[in-house]
């Protein structure tokens, strides 16, 4: 007769299980608590004097469309599509007739003034200064073909859009040597960590056996 299979026994270890996610966990409210995932980052923007500003506003002489911001981004969204619009067409025809004139209310908030600044880089506008609370876009005409000449292309300088290549392999490096700085900093938690994982593993082998 056949001998009748012995069931296997589950090889488990309560405390072991119970401190593999409770370490995971208090080390992520621990970071969390002291803002160590937060990320915080800057645009930096510069405007020349008003001696400089003033004459070059005055030397284009334009029919302006004027287009008016005094709220929230979501408020606004229908006037600032309108204004890409106006934005891609003047770039389209090149058109040193008119222009656009965008006044900036006091109510106005700051996110729509980076709105702003990314639909200038996205219509490719680098025509464009600010003068008190207004910005003034022109299209300036552009010199007769030359083949010999190689192309140009303009850029805003010091706007993230312009290098946009060059700014992300920044950050890129930017954040490896954040995660790397962290890991330095908070190595004794990883390593505790690791230590109790080997301590679990051998505590596991060594109850099964003794069973």
């Amino acid at each position: 007769m056949m001998e009748k299979r012995k069931r296997r026994k589950k090889i488990f270890y309560v405390p072991g299980l119970i401190s593999l996610v409770f370490i995971p966990v208090l080390c992520l409210v621990f970071w969390y608590k002291t803002d160590a995932f937060k990320e915080e980052s800057c645009i930096n923007i510069s405007f020349p004097g008003e001696s400089l500003t003033k004459p070059n506003l005055l030397s284009f002489k334009r029919n302006y469309q004027v287009f008016s911001f005094n709220s929230s981004e979501v408020a606004l969204h229908k006037d600032l599509r309108n204004l890409q619009v106006a934005l891609k067409k003047l770039n389209r025809e090149n058109d040193t007739i008119n222009g656009v004139r965008i006044h900036l209310g006091n109510k106005m908030k700051y996110e729509v003034y980076i709105r702003l600044l990314d639909i200038f880089a996205i219509e490719e506008m680098s025509n464009f200064e600010q003068y008190n609370n207004d910005f003034f876009v022109v299209m300036v005409p552009k010199p007769k073909y030359d083949k010999n000449l190689r192309k140009i292309v303009p850029i805003t300088c010091g706007y993230w859009e312009a290098n946009k290549e060059f700014f992300l392999k920044e950050e890129k490096e930017k954040q490896f040597q954040y995660v790397l700085a962290l890991y330095k900093k908070y190595w004794f938690i990883f390593l505790g960590y690791l230590g109790i994982v080997f301590l679990n593993i051998f505590a596991l082998v060594k109850f099964n056996k003794s069973r």
